[in-house]
């Protein structure tokens, strides 16, 4: 094993090399980008005297954020800070941090998030219309964090920044797959690290309704599978939230996907039951019954007891994939169309969202849903969420309503980084109007939670969710991929201070797999793997339940791995320069994977369960055997013949095959160093 600690040192060393320039510029490492930056002379010196000053009109929220900064802060430097806790008392004149807001802020949508934030040699000031403003100027504080031979330091900067959208969000569905309540609150941490603002919860699917109802307490028993949040653990989230400047918009999905509800429930279905919580994905078929007055009944009652839990002015009513298949074939649902002119299905789920709106207007909530729902008789202030695409989206504002996207960032799809971060709510081809512009409230990066368990769900977030949060918050004309790499790279492990788990936890399960063996030749083969796009997982002859293991090679590798991404860049470099730093790099990885699969059949062969990525790890190897030789004829000043490529074709084909529900995610530097013919970009929805 020794061969590899030796490689990977080496592979470091000449890595670092060829970066130093990127790292030795005067870029800041900053996600997201502030809308200006002004650079100035000289550094803030962090000391043990350091203090932070609190001044002007602010919620009390605001205190214990900052001692949470100061903390943070304290943890990165090592520096043993004499201040203790941030206080309405810390209002010091002589303090080196001055915070100064002029009113209180709401947590509501539209609110002022605008900062300013001036840092000189002497001292640093944040300046923010509202304590919200101040809580987004500490993160770009806490991320200007630099170090020297020296000392720690803040560099000279003047930063005047802004949201570009008000609604920001991330969606976590906790129906499919039940999340402990510490897995929320640590990825609301992360939201408000990098600025976002909306905690979108997904509380109810055909597989379970995750809230406690105590007006309907057999509904909470059967439909949950006891797994749920109390009404006080609910309180406790949105309480934890407001803290950290977030909204929590929760959603009950309905009419359709109601298999959970039903079950409890057969008298509101559109069939005959019995029915029991689903353990599958997909769509299907039980569905409320829109025309018994006894279904508007029950979501009064439902409602009345939800509404007052969460402070936001609205609530998600879902609306999507109703496949309307029992409305169909319910001969007294078809008479009731008949009867009151309903032309169709889709009409009479309009109806049904109509019945429903007065329910929640009655107390004092706005709907907000999925494309479906939207109708020209509903009122304009309600909220479309469009996960059917740009279309959807524009025209819903063509027709007056809010909008906020979330195609294009399905982050459970497990597409590359900067697929989601070239995908605009706002792109600049827009056809849209500029009045139409400004109903685009933003958008939401969605984590469906099929095939994630509380173990792997923040590596499926975290850290391209960062990615959609700097496009969602930074100017359109932040869209340098590479520099957002570089940022987000940096960035990530710093997650980590929030008990996020996106890093750990690969090693957690790699353990796991190989019965506690030494997990690097295993590490060093999932590096390069990636879980199959889209959801093409479902249709590989394994079917997946709610109780299936996700704990496999596919389950701890990661979306858009960065070994494997260096890789590509290093091959582009090299073929582009010829240089002697690229050579030596691809040399090192060639070597490492092509004696990686003997080191790694001992762990297969004393973990049966790895047997599924056996012959890939093989391929792996055999192509690393054959880049080298293309490599040192490259490097010879020799073209690859065309004798070699012919080859290497076969190879590379089968090296292309899914195994394990995962994919070699480095074909594509291999094609481009055999100069094989390329495959067409796939194209993600």
């Amino acid at each position: 094993m020794r061969i590899f600690s030796k490689l990977s040192f080496l592979l470091m060393f000449i890595s670092v090399t060829i970066l130093s320039g990127k790292q030795m510029d005067n870029k800041l490492n900053l996600m997201p980008v502030p809308a200006k930056i002004t650079f100035g002379e000289g550094k803030f010196r962090l000391k043990a005297s350091f203090a932070v000053s609190v001044k002007g009109s602010c919620n009390d929220r605001l205190y214990p954020y900052a001692s949470r900064v100061l903390r943070r802060l304290s943890g990165r430097t090592g520096l043993f800070f004499t201040q203790d806790f941030i206080t309405k008392a810390s209002t010091s004149d002589t303090a080196a941090f001055n915070i100064n807001c002029i009113r209180a802020g709401e947590v509501k949508l539209n609110e002022d998030e605008s900062y300013t934030l001036e840092v000189t040699p002497e001292k640093i000031t944040l300046k923010a219309e509202t304590d919200l403003g101040a809580l987004r100027g500490l993160e770009t504080f806490v991320q200007l964090l630099s170090s020297d031979a020296e000392g720690y330091y803040i560099p000279a900067v003047k930063i005047q920044d802004a949201p570009r959208f008000a609604w920001r969000g991330l969606m976590m569905d906790v129906a499919r797959h039940f999340m402990p309540l510490e897995v929320v609150k640590r990825n609301i941490d992360g939201l408000a690290a990098v600025k976002m603002n909306v905690f979108h919860w997904h509380l109810s699917d055909d597989q379970g309704l995750r809230v406690e109802s105590k007006n309907f307490p057999e509904l909470t028993k059967i439909a949950s599978d006891g797994f749920y949040y109390t009404q006080e653990e609910i309180r406790e989230v949105v309480k934890y939230a407001d803290a950290r400047g977030i909204r929590v918009v929760p959603e009950f999905d309905i009419p359709g996907h109601s298999t959970s509800w039903l079950s409890a429930l057969p008298e509101l279905a559109s069939a005959p039951g019995p029915y029991k919580v689903e353990r599958k994905w997909g769509v299907f078929d039980p569905t409320f019954n829109p025309t018994l007055e006894e279904t508007y009944s029950f979501f009064d009652r439902f409602f009345s007891e939800i509404c007052p839990l969460f402070p936001d002015a609205y609530m998600h009513i879902g609306g999507d994939e109703n496949n309307g298949k029992q409305w169909s074939k319910n001969p007294q649902i078809q008479e009731f169309m008949k009867k009151n002119n309903i032309p169709d299905n889709h009409a009479l789920q309009s109806y049904f969202n109509g019945r429903i709106l007065k329910i929640l207007s009655k107390y004092g909530k706005k709907m907000i849903g999925w494309d479906e729902i939207q109708q020209p008789d509903l009122p304009k202030d309600i909220v479309i969420q469009s996960w059917r695409g740009q279309k959807g989206l524009a025209n819903a504002a063509r027709a007056g309503f809010q909008v906020i996207l979330s195609n294009g960032y399905y982050i459970d799809l497990i597409q590359p980084t900067d697929f989601h971060y070239l995908n605009d709510p706002v792109p600049q081809n827009s056809s849209l109007t500029e009045s139409e512009k400004k109903l685009v409230l933003g958008g939401e990066a969605t984590m469906w939670a099929e095939l994630v368990s509380p173990e792997n769900v923040d590596s499926r977030i975290w850290p391209r969710t960062a990615a959609l949060a700097e496009r969602f918050w930074s100017p359109g004309s932040v869209t340098d991929v590479q520099d957002m790499y570089r940022r987000m790279e940096i960035i990530s492990p710093y997650l980590e201070e929030f008990g996020l788990t996106h890093i750990k936890n690969q090693d957690v399960m790699l353990r796991r797999l190989s019965n506690d063996m030494d997990i690097t030749p295993l590490k060093t083969f999932v590096e390069v793997i990636e879980p199959l796009k889209g959801y093409s997982r479902h249709s590989q002859g394994v079917t997946y339940t709610q109780y299936s293991p996700y704990t496999r090679a596919v389950d701890a590798a990661v979306p858009d791995p960065k070994a494997a991404r260096d890789f590509k860049n290093q091959v582009d470099t090299y073929l582009k320069t010829k240089d002697e730093a690229s050579y030596l790099a691809l040399k090192l990885w060639l070597t490492m994977w092509k004696e990686n699969h003997a080191s790694l059949l001992p762990i297969i062969n004393g973990s049966p369960v790895l047997k599924e990525i056996e012959s890939m790890s093989y391929d792996l190897s055999e192509l690393s055997s054959a880049g080298l030789k293309a490599l040192e004829m490259l490097h010879s000043g020799k073209p690859v013949p065309e004798s070699f490529r012919n080859e290497q074709a076969p190879l590379v084909e089968r090296a292309k095959k899914q195994r394990g529900q995962a994919e070699l995610v480095i074909i594509p530097a291999f094609i481009r160093l055999f100069n094989l013919p390329e495959a067409k970009t796939p194209k993600y929805e």
